[in-house]
């Protein structure tokens, strides 16, 4: 192997090393963050859930009545995205994955029926955050730090 061809493989390594190690490259352990504080992406996100999600979840994301209760034709209701609901109890990694790909994706049962579309060809990902956020932004508190400890660990 000649010297410059020793330094090039080094160099490109190192390289690497760095743009990985400082977020420039995408890692595979990127995180959803969900930005309930900022208040253009909650404003964002207020647009498109009453444009995409609230005809199902409600505009006061009261969810569906009895949305713990199976319907007739095998399908849950929509749940409530407000503090009576469980969306706060899921990660924001596991509330993208269920708003871009569907619960089938998400728990790998191409079987499992659901009224919930996904949002892959329809939403970026960064409204999808937005909506997420908006969402969040409309927790109590109490409910925005557990979700907030739930995030950090």
């Amino acid at each position: 192997m000649t010297r410059r061809a020793l330094i090039t493989g080094v160099g490109t390594v190192l390289i690497g090393a760095v743009l990985y190690t400082f977020g420039i490259a995408p890692a595979e352990t990127d995180r959803i963050v969900l930005r309930d504080t900022d208040p253009a992406i909650v404003a964002l996100g207020a647009e498109i859930y009453q444009a995409n999600c609230a005809s199902c979840h409600g505009a006061e994301l009261e969810g569906q009545p009895n949305w713990r209760v199976w319907e007739e034709y095998g399908r849950l209701p929509a749940p409530p995205h407000d503090e009576t609901g469980h969306t706060w109890h899921h990660d924001g990694d596991t509330l993208f994955g269920l708003t871009k790909y569907g619960v089938a994706a998400l728990i790998d049962d191409p079987d499992y029926a659901s009224d919930m579309p996904s949002y892959e060809n329809v939403l970026t990902d960064a409204e999808i955050i937005a909506v997420l956020s908006y969402i969040k932004s409309t927790w109590p508190e109490d409910i925005r730090a557990r979700h907030n400890t739930m995030e950090d660990r």
